[in-house]
């Protein structure tokens, strides 16, 4: 690996004594939040199709309506899907606030993400889970990195561009972080700094805080319901001013080179 791919941290900085939370008690296994926008067409299946990929796992699905226009409330509501919270947020906030929204609420200590258009495949799951926990401190996440992506050429194109920027300014080793497909403590994540968009730079995040980040391949799927919520010039136009606050927030990250706690 070339200078320049290395990620901006490398060391770890947490303590040699750091675990993770023991689990509250009575929850579940994992927490799976789903962001979800005008996605009235594909919400029931979607939430059915996470009960399928997870069965025999003690598992809740936290699916956070982020102020939709259309009945995407109402069909979660009338799914019969097991384990089913719903929150709704009564203004469109952006799906970073929705995510946060959605850990906040989770009861598990270990949060597994994915996109509420459908386009992320439930199936996938399991591996992100299985990586995660076969891990030990420092690693905090593990993140979906998509293959044979169906989208039309013109956002793949826009998404290369985009990823190939961030990922030469921020270093952070991703090739794809729009990909939503996400399993991390829930511990590490409240541990990062929040700002809009930043869904979009948790590896990066996660490695300024001395955690360590895994990528793995999942599949991607055509959207079969509602449209895209960004346009490829808006989505970039809020890439470069997103990439400056990171860059700039890398910046200003300072590491002890280690913790160790003195005896008495």
């Amino acid at each position: 690996m070339n200078d320049a791919a290395k990620p901006a941290i490398e060391q770890h900085d947490l303590p040699a004594f750091f675990a993770w939370p023991a689990p509250r008690p009575g929850a579940p296994a994992v927490s799976i939040v789903a962001p979800m926008y005008n996605e009235a067409g594909g919400a029931a299946s979607l939430v059915s199709e996470i009960g399928d990929a997870l069965e025999g796992v003690d598992y809740e699905i936290v699916a956070v309506d982020d102020g939709s226009t259309d009945d995407t409330a109402a069909a979660l509501l009338n799914s019969p899907a097991r384990n089913l919270r719903v929150l709704r947020h009564r203004e469109n906030a952006g799906q970073s606030r929705a995510l946060r929204t959605g850990v906040l609420a989770a009861r598990s200590d270990i949060i597994v993400t994915l996109d509420g258009d459908g386009q992320n495949n439930p199936a996938d799951i399991p591996a992100l889970l299985n990586a995660l926990l076969d891990g030990a401190p420092p690693l905090a996440m593990v993140a979906g990195e998509r293959k044979k992506r169906q989208d039309s050429a013109a956002k793949k194109w826009a998404s290369r561009l985009a990823n190939g920027l961030r990922k030469r300014l921020l270093r952070d080793g991703a090739d794809d972080t729009g990909c939503g497909l996400k399993a991390f403590h829930r511990e590490a994540y409240l541990r990062l700094p929040y700002f809009d968009h930043m869904h979009r730079y948790l590896p990066a995040l996660m490695r300024r805080e001395g955690f360590a980040v895994r990528f793995v391949p999942v599949r991607h799927r055509p959207r079969a319901h509602g449209a895209s919520k960004y346009t490829n010039i808006g989505r970039l136009m809020v890439a470069i001013r997103d990439l400056s606050g990171v860059f700039w927030l890398l910046g200003r990250s300072r590491s002890p080179g280690g913790v160790e706690e003195l005896e008495r």
